[in-house]
């Protein structure tokens, strides 16, 4: 006896095969985001997959916009806090190296640069923008500056950091230090 699978509304689907698709991600890595694999993970068909997001690539910047949103949203509340004098640099720092590493958003990022797929970047850059502009609507006017170099720098330790780390002899946590102290000096900040 077989038992079907239960109707989903399309945005429940969605959310679901998102879902799947980041745990793909953070387990596997970029590669391993596939319609099929993803369809699958939620016991859907591949079809099924292909009318939501149109294409592989689709679901990949579906994933992208995804995590930008929550990234971002995350990032800011720790800013504000941070301004307040109820957080610090750090805190900033390792939600945005976390992101980029711990939750694969760099390697998601790269791999799509590589594989020809930059359009997909598109929605990851837009949320980083609105972030900045929320940001800086109080005026302060190093605050674009400062996020290219925490997101270079973060970016940078999500693909090689351990790598470099270990060949300088360096502790793993250098470069989260070094940008945790970049950002209290430039914006006046408890360092963690």
């Amino acid at each position: 006896m077989s038992i079907a699978a239960r109707r989903l509304s399309p945005d429940e689907s969605r959310a679901r095969a998102l879902a799947a698709a980041r745990e793909l991600l953070i387990e596997a890595g970029p590669g391993a985001v596939t319609l099929k694999a993803v369809a699958g993970r939620i016991g859907r068909t591949h079809a099924n997959l292909l009318h939501h997001f149109g294409s592989a690539a689709g679901l990949q910047r579906a994933l992208a916009e995804t995590m930008a949103e929550t990234i971002t949203a995350s990032i800011g509340a720790a800013v504000v806090k941070a301004r307040s004098g109820q957080g610090s640099a750090r805190d900033v720092v390792d939600l945005t190296f976390d992101a980029f590493d711990k939750e694969g958003a760099g390697a998601l990022a790269s791999w799509m640069i590589l594989s020809g797929n930059e359009d997909a970047l598109d929605p990851i850059l837009e949320a980083i923008h609105r972030l900045v502009d929320e940001l800086g609507a109080t005026g302060e006017a190093d605050i674009p500056q400062l996020t290219l170099q925490l997101v270079m720098a973060a970016l940078g330790d999500a693909l090689l950091g351990r790598a470099m780390a270990s060949a300088l002899g360096l502790p793993r946590e250098t470069a989260r230090r070094m940008a945790a102290e970049t950002l209290a000096r430039a914006r006046g900040l408890p360092v963690g």
